[in-house]
């Protein structure tokens, strides 16, 4: 029998990430050839669309590899999730999703990738479908429930809204690109890989022009070079360079162009203590 979530996912019209939209085109990651072998397939491609994000899911992993949304922030709408429940996308094969399964009797919390704030925009009845479909478990990531309580999640989270703070971003358009750090080493819980870095790339425009800045949330900054041991995780403001040799995944020329931050030692990189630490 069909639900009232089957009916929905069959019936809408996802359009997904729009690489146009800071007017600029902005491409989605290319996959290496291992991770496309990996990939659960939609109509094809790698690319599942949702409402005004998409994402590329790991059926080893059983987790997003990367999710790319686009955010209007003069459209915004203020919607509440009450009534709202985590849900698996009825429209790709379960046993490819990790759901409540993973989650239940641990004190793993369920960690959006793309924010519930940063999709819920445009028409009402557009709004609030972004708002239902970001509770998939397709864009849903497991966190320990001591980070989401810490500093540092405070930086992780509010890295959109410090770029609305402190730069005048051209049109109120952000295209951000995020996910999970997969690596052969994460512990295995439930049959699921948990990461234990995740990364971001936030893509605007100022005064006309594209720019890039990529970050890392992790507990070792170079592992190969530096092997640090650091007691927790930090954030990193990193390249976009650096960012393709931890995700194994190939950004648009676009986005290497765009991305103008001055390059350092890696071992005189420092982790950000405050949004405000940002070079954008």
């Amino acid at each position: 029998m069909s639900t009232d979530a089957d009916l929905a996912n069959a019936s809408i019209d996802r359009i997904g990430y729009d690489p146009e939209f800071l007017g600029t085109s902005v491409a989605l990651p290319i996959l290496d050839a291992e991770a496309l072998q990996d990939a659960v397939l939609w109509e094809g491609g790698n690319v599942i669309p949702c409402t005004h994000f998409s994402l590329s899911l790991s059926k080893s992993r059983r987790l997003a590899r990367w999710v790319a949304w686009n955010i209007d922030g003069s459209a915004t709408k203020r919607l509440s999730r009450s009534g709202i429940d985590f849900d698996k996308d009825s429209r790709l094969p379960e046993e490819f999703q990790s759901g409540n399964e993973l989650y239940q009797g641990n004190r793993l919390d369920r960690g959006h990738i793309a924010r519930r704030a940063d999709l819920v925009w445009g028409e009402v009845a557009e709004a609030q479908q972004a708002n239902e479909d970001s509770f998939f478990y397709t864009n849903i990531a497991p966190q320990m429930d001591d980070f989401n309580q810490s500093s540092q999640e405070g930086i992780w989270g509010q890295l959109e809204n410090a770029l609305y703070e402190q730069v005048d971003v051209e049109g109120l358009k952000v295209s951000v690109f995020g996910g999970p750090v997969f690596q052969s080493g994460d512990q295995v819980y439930r049959g699921v890989g948990l990461p234990s870095e995740y990364w971001k790339l936030i893509v605007f425009k100022e005064g006309g022009v594209l720019k890039a800045r990529a970050f890392l949330l992790t507990q070792d900054l170079d592992q190969l070079r530096v092997a640090l041991a650091l007691d927790e995780f930090r954030v990193y403001q990193v390249s976009v360079g650096e960012l393709e040799q931890w995700t194994r995944l190939e950004f648009a020329e676009t986005l290497h162009l765009a991305d103008d931050l001055v390059v350092v030692r890696v071992e005189e990189i420092t982790p950000l203590d405050s949004t405000v630490d940002i070079t954008w």
